[in-house]
């Protein structure tokens, strides 16, 4: 079932007051966002985890050092906007 179904019949069983029903359509509803975000942040942890890996092998210049080093945070600010764009505000 779409997203947009989910949602009308969650609006539908809340107005009937069935809300186990409501709950349901929103449990799928989450579990969707859920491998989405599992999607979304999996290349990025994958890509960071290499460059660490290649930041602790290399032995080099302190110029390649550093440029490993800054391209290993630009991935892991990207990483962060990921997950501060879905993080639940309280």
């Amino acid at each position: 079932m779409e997203k947009t179904e989910l949602i009308q019949k969650a609006k539908l069983a809340e107005q009937a007051e069935r809300y186990d029903d409501m709950a349901t359509c929103m449990k799928a509803e989450r579990n969707l966002l859920s491998v989405a975000y599992k999607n979304v942040v999996g290349g990025r942890r994958s890509a960071w985890r290499v460059i660490s890996s290649i930041e602790q092998k290399t032995d080099t210049s302190d110029k390649k050092l550093q440029l490993i080093k800054d391209y290993r945070e630009k991935g892991k600010e990207a990483m962060q906007r990921v997950c501060t764009k879905w993080r639940k505000p309280y």
